[in-house]
C-alpha cells in the first residue's frame, strides 16, 4: 500500500512539474537570474535554461536587467524547471501570461546568447534574426559571449596560494 502511495504521489509531481509551477516574479538579479517566493515563503533564485544574458560590469548588461525587469518583476508567470548546471543553480523558462517566452524576446532584442551547450535550433534561429540585424550585442564589433568574459575575469582576479 505504501508503495502505491509513493507512486501517486511521484506521478502527481511530476505532472505539476511537467504543467509548470504558476507564481509571481519577486526579483530580478540580472537579465537571466530570477527569484520567487515558494508556498513557504522561501526564497527560490533560479536562472534561465538555454540561454545566457551578459553579465554585470559587461555590455548590455544593464540593459538585459532593465528588460527582464520590466516584463517579469511583480508578474505572474510560469515557470518550468529543466534541471541544474554544472554549479547546481536551478534552470528553467518562463513564459509570460501572453505565451511568450522571456528566452525568445531577451534573444530578439540582442539581450541574451543561446548557451554554448544543448543549443536548441528554434532558439539559435530567433539568435540569428537579431545577429543579421545588429540589435544589442551583435551591435558591437567583437561581441563577447557572457560565459567567455565569466573565464576572462575568474582568469584576472588574484590567485591566492
Amino acid at each position: 500500500m505504501r508503495s502505491w502511495l509513493v507512486l501517486l504521489w511521484c506521478v502527481g509531481t511530476f505532472h505539476l512539474l511537467a504543467q509548470g509551477l504558476q507564481t509571481k516574479i519577486t526579483d530580478v538579479i540580472n537579465g537571466d537570474t530570477f527569484e520567487f517566493l515558494d508556498e513557504e515563503k522561501e526564497v527560490v533564485r533560479f536562472m534561465l535554461s538555454e540561454v545566457d544574458a551578459p553579465e554585470s560590469g559587461q555590455e548590455f548588461s544593464n540593459e538585459a536587467t532593465s528588460f527582464s525587469r520590466k516584463i517579469l518583476l511583480k508578474k505572474k508567470v510560469t515557470i518550468e524547471f529543466r534541471g541544474k548546471d554544472f554549479f547546481g543553480n536551478k534552470l528553467a523558462v518562463i513564459t509570460l501570461k501572453n505565451g511568450s517566452k522571456i528566452h525568445d524576446l531577451l534573444l530578439e532584442q540582442g539581450l541574451a546568447m543561446v548557451r554554448e551547450r544543448k543549443k536548441d535550433p528554434q532558439l539559435l534561429k530567433v539568435q540569428e534574426v537579431a545577429k543579421s540585424s545588429k540589435i544589442g550585442v551583435w551591435s558591437l564589433d567583437e561581441p563577447i559571449s557572457p560565459w567567455v568574459y565569466r573565464r576572462q575575469q575568474s582568469m584576472l582576479e588574484a590567485k591566492s596560494r
